[in-house]
């Protein structure tokens, strides 16, 4: 079969080991699902080992003949249980952060008069995140929906103020992910979503390009509680050199509670969590004090400037890497996260996400974006962190 010289198709370099985070985890959720047999991951992975492309995704095409689709492959196993993770209706709460880290207040439009009378301020939106991964082919959706904020337990009757839904292999090209990075074992994933807005100069090469760069990190421990950053980033240069500035962020805490439902069933005051904007951000002892250690898997993708979708594969050796973080550079947040962005020794820009689990233990997603490449990232990273000194 033929494709388009811009047809879509998964990186060629994965790994016949399939990547871990090395922690026990406790039972999870999907439990409920039926599981993988072994037979099928035994033979997706022998079907990895060849250097031939998994799959291959003929480009878009407008004419009058044929409508504007895209076809999708069929899901290969690694997705389907990244699926079964992923899956389902996550409710929380989100709040979006100026660049230095201070939580933004909502609009007073959509603030009960209550509160103002109280001079209550609100930085939080309650929200609903209902997800769903198709099991048959490689695709997913999903719609953040902001709720109205409402005093007491109104939130059972609460109102949906936007809703955002997003797609990854979208067929509407302003909200296709550009840019996905998933781990079937954990349901961690990470995506680059191009922003409306965007500047090209074809006399001067010069360009300006907004994207949101999402981090959606699932507790080792506990399947049912993630957290997601959204670093808001400007790219502005030429494709030779261009500058990489964290514009805003977004954060997101949630929990599963349930299967899909597309949305129509509201947390309320059943919601786990609670409003956490205005809370004490992370310490900078716990995040800037401590040598870490780093053990990653790695999604590459500088060998192709198409829209792509690759599996986090083992790093090598699994050799650990040391980490030592700037104070300069990272921003600290409620909930133990905190984000930064930074150059590295090769050049290359680094922006991170990271979620301190407890004392000395870590998760982080780090996107990687390199000068002479199109404006996406060469690398995603995922790693488990630990340190290796006591905090300062």
């Amino acid at each position: 079969m033929a494709f388009s010289a811009n047809a879509i198709i998964f990186p060629k370099h994965h790994s016949t080991t399939s990547s871990h985070l090395h922690w026990t985890s406790a039972s999870s959720h999907q439990e409920s699902y039926k599981p993988l047999t072994t037979s099928l991951k035994f033979h997706f992975q022998e079907f990895r080992a060849s250097n031939t492309p998994l799959f291959a995704i003929p480009a878009r095409t407008t004419s009058i003949e044929q409508p504007d689709v895209i076809t999708l492959p069929t899901a290969p196993p690694s997705w389907r249980e990244f699926a079964e993770k992923i899956s389902g209706e996550w409710d929380g709460f989100g709040a979006d952060f100026t660049k230095e880290g201070k939580p933004i207040e909502l609009p007073e439009s959509v603030v009960p008069e209550a509160y103002r009378e109280w001079e209550v301020k609100v930085h939080d939106w309650q929200t609903q995140c209902p997800t769903l991964a198709s099991q048959e082919h490689v695709s997913l959706t999903y719609k953040l929906i902001r709720l109205l904020p409402t005093v007491g337990c109104e939130a059972d009757a609460a109102t949906r103020y936007t809703i955002d839904e997003r797609s990854v292999f979208s067929n509407q090209e302003s909200s296709a992910c550009s840019c996905f990075a998933y781990q079937p074992s954990t349901g961690c994933y990470a995506a680059v979503w191009p922003v409306k807005g965007q500047f090209d100069d074809s006399m001067s090469g010069n360009f300006r390009r907004v994207l949101e760069l999402e981090h959606c990190l699932i507790h080792p421990d506990d399947r049912e509680s993630r957290m997601r950053v959204i670093q808001v980033v400007s790219l502005e240069g030429n494709h030779q050199h261009y500058k990489v500035e964290v514009q805003s962020i977004k954060v997101f805490v949630e929990q599963w509670y349930g299967p899909f439902r597309n949305g129509d069933q509201l947390g309320g005051c059943s919601i786990r969590d609670s409003a956490f904007a205005a809370t004490e951000p992370s310490k900078p002892s716990e995040i800037i004090g401590p040598v870490w250690q780093s053990v990653a898997a790695v999604a590459k993708f500088e060998d192709s400037e198409n829209i792509l979708i690759g599996e986090y594969a083992d790093d090598g050796d699994r050799v650990p890497k040391t980490v030592v973080r700037d104070e300069s550079n990272a921003i600290l947040l409620p909930k133990k996260m905190w984000c930064s962005s930074s150059k590295t020794e090769d050049g290359d820009t680094c922006c991170e996400a990271g979620w301190l689990l407890s004392q000395g233990r870590a998760i982080t997603s780090k996107f990687f974006f390199s000068n002479g490449l199109q404006t996406q990232p060469k690398e995603i990273h995922l790693a488990c962190e630990t340190a290796v000194t006591p905090d300062q």
